[in-house]
């Protein structure tokens, strides 16, 4: 009966021990992180059969486990993933978007200022001060351009920063991860029991590594675990851990990559694998916010550039130089050619050059309306296959946009791609055909220099002769693309009838247009004033001149060059007018409206990132108190604990004071 009685108290005595150990190793870790409320699962030692029946033979403890649960684990792992990635993209895109929208810093106010200054030229364009101000007044706006694009550059410098950083971190837990997973095999296959610490410390590794990227795992037979990542790429095999890397992207230098070291070298990941985390944050601002607003940006100073020289070339300066001139400056701004970027890994000498596509110019034979370009916010990738034949696609949509065999010219977008050496078979070039022109624009040194040198007037007039007696009059014209001081001029149309206008030389080449809709064409020859209807526009050599009124017989009209035209700002308010019409985006919207979509889009990924990252906060805190409720440690419930194991402790002492009673009685019998 003694020895029983011993064994029981003796167990129970251990049992209590356990329990109280157990318990105050919770008290303790109560506040570190990671840590998993433990408790000692207990069993009843097998009894003896007896005559009298089962006689019991105390407690055992089978085993100390965690109140863990894989699912609520999970849950908080996934829900960390998604607001650490939306934490990272809204600490970067606020920074855009405050940037953008400042009133004063923005692009919106330079524009402005610079085209009111136009306006000042176009109203007085003998005035050198005006041309002086519109000077001052453009440089002010390349210099904003200049400003909003270095500053975009820091930020890509900075998230290239973070993601080389995130990668180093990610590797340090991975190793970790590796290590604590064969510490965590050795432990069990020692003992036979759970190593719970060291699987709290995996578990928060696992969490901590969800921050940077989202991860997944499986469990081995062995008790370790398998961490992957993106679409199932191994990054922990049981003890041994892969190495991640953030190198230079091997088709855009200036953009760092991340990537994973093999035996054969650096295998770069695509965007797409890269999800969740710091890491999945960042690249997705840097590919949806950085890299938009940086070609946007480019893409309205291009075609404004563009446009803009296009119309200025149309004029006459101060010095009265037009066209073919020597010494006429034609192009007001200047900006550099798209970049073409080869790819690290290309095998072949492929030769590639770039340039803009001609602005689409106002429609003949009236050449009214405006100019305006196809340029798109996108980079392209041209991808060479066998034989010289060749795919460009646009990167922003994944269109193929041109397709042929080099060499040759392929034009796309607002861009002619001259292909003179192709590239050998899978070779490959990024094009960037705006990304660096909001840092590279500027104003014609020659025009900076000398403000007469702007092309306000228009390089031609028309001249009636004062004694005219008929009711036509011409308009002083429009000159359009390939007006280059045609030949032709000076030249004088007569009436020889009422309704006849001759002139012009044998072969050049008009067109009349008339009020009902017809028109007629041809060289030389005469042009007759009334086709049925009255003539209303006369088309040569790239140059129109509207028509009102009829002709006397004998009236004359001298067609010349605008010498003197000093107070001329006919061109002036041309490109003036740029300002308000479709130029952009293949003649959709105009520079102030493409800005403001800009702006408009970025602030709306700006506030929907807002509302999605405290939606998310909300689940993640969820998550973490579903699983609190059953992890963590409530240090009220470990003091009762600690109550009700002492008193357990206590109760199996009396077992062996009594059973030493009892045994000391027996003796005394004896």
């Amino acid at each position: 009966m003694s020895t029983g009685i011993f064994s029981i108290g003796v167990s129970g005595l251990g049992a209590a021990q356990l329990n109280l150990l157990a318990t105050e190793h919770n008290v303790v870790n109560a506040n570190t992180p990671g840590y998993t409320r433990q408790r000692v699962v207990q069993g009843t030692n097998t009894a003896i059969n007896s005559g009298a029946g089962a006689i019991g033979q105390g407690v055992h403890v089978q085993t100390i486990e965690r109140m863990y649960d894989k699912f609520l684990t999970g849950q908080v792992n996934t829900a960390q993933t998604v607001t650490s990635s939306l934490d990272a993209y809204y600490s970067q895109i606020t920074q855009i978007d405050a940037m953008l929208a400042d009133p004063d810093a923005g692009l919106s106010p330079a524009m402005q200022n610079f085209f009111s200054g136009v306006q000042q030229v176009a109203a007085n364009p003998s005035s050198l001060p005006a041309r002086q101000s519109m000077i001052s007044s453009a440089q002010t706006m390349a210099t904003r351009f200049h400003n909003l694009d270095t500053r975009l550059s820091e930020l890509s410098e900075q998230v290239n920063g973070r993601i080389t950083g995130a990668v180093s971190e990610i590797n340090s837990f991975a190793a970790q991860i590796a290590d604590v997973n064969q510490r965590i095999v050795i432990s069990e296959s020692g003992y036979g029991q759970p190593a719970n610490d060291l699987m709290d410390q995996r578990d928060q590794l696992i969490n901590d590594l969800n921050k940077l990227i989202k991860v997944t795992t499986s469990t081995n037979s062995d008790g370790s675990y398998n961490v992957f990542i993106g679409n199932g790429q191994q990054l922990v095999v049981g003890s041994n851990a892969m190495e991640m890397t953030a190198t230079a992207s091997s088709a855009d230098p200036s953009k760092i990559v991340v990537g994973l070291k093999t035996a054969g070298g650096t295998q770069e990941y695509p965007e797409s694998m890269i999800i969740g985390g710091e890491l999945g944050g960042l690249v997705k601002f840097r590919s949806d916010s950085l890299e938009v607003a940086a070609n946007e940006m480019g893409r309205v100073a291009a075609t404004l550039s563009l446009t803009f020289n296009a119309q200025h070339a149309l004029g006459q300066d101060l010095l009265g130089k037009a066209g073919a001139d020597t010494g006429f400056v034609g192009k007001f701004f200047t900006i550099p050619d798209p970049k073409i970027i080869a790819n690290s890994n290309n095998t072949g000498s492929g030769l590639l050059a770039a340039t803009f596509e001609d602005p689409t110019a106002p429609s003949a034979p009236s050449f009214s309306g405006n100019f305006s370009t196809k340029l798109t916010n996108s980079s392209y990738q041209i991808q060479f296959g066998a034989a010289g034949a060749y795919t460009i696609t646009r990167l922003s949509d994944n269109q193929t946009v041109s397709a042929g065999t080099g060499p040759g010219v392929a034009t796309f977008d607002g861009v002619n791609l001259n292909i003179t050496t192709n590239g050998a078979n899978g070779d490959k070039f990024v094009i960037k055909p705006v990304t660096e022109i909001g840092r590279n624009i500027d104003i014609s040194t020659q025009i900076a220099a000398d403000p007469r040198l702007i092309a306000a007037a228009a390089p031609m007039k028309v001249t009636p002769l004062q004694s005219n007696t008929g009711s036509m009059t011409v308009s002083q014209g429009i000159a359009g693309v390939g007006y280059n001081n045609p030949a032709v001029l000076p030249l004088t149309l007569t009436a020889t009838t009422a309704t006849l206008l001759t002139g012009l030389s044998g072969t050049t080449a008009w067109r009349a247009d008339y009020a009902d809709g017809t028109f007629a064409t041809g060289t030389g020859g005469g042009i007759s004033t009334n086709n049925g209807a009255p003539l209303a526009k006369i088309s040569f050599s790239n140059m129109s001149f509207d028509v009102n009124g009829t002709t006397a017989l004998g009236d004359k009209f001298t067609f010349e060059r605008n010498v003197g035209g000093v107070q001329d700002g006919r061109n002036a308010v041309l490109f003036a007018k740029l300002q308000t019409q479709n130029t952009v985006a293949d003649g959709t919207a105009t520079f102030q409206s493409a800005y403001a979509r800009l702006v408009a889009d970025n602030g709306i990924r700006t506030r929907e990132a807002k509302v999605q990252l405290d939606a998310q906060g909300a689940i993640l805190d969820q998550a973490q108190a579903a699983r609190d409720s059953l992890s963590a440690v409530n240090l009220d419930e470990e003091a009762a604990n600690m109550i009700r194991f002492q008193q357990a402790y206590q109760a199996s002492s009396k077992i062996l004071e009594i059973g030493s009673k009892l045994f000391d009685t027996i003796l005394s019998i004896g």
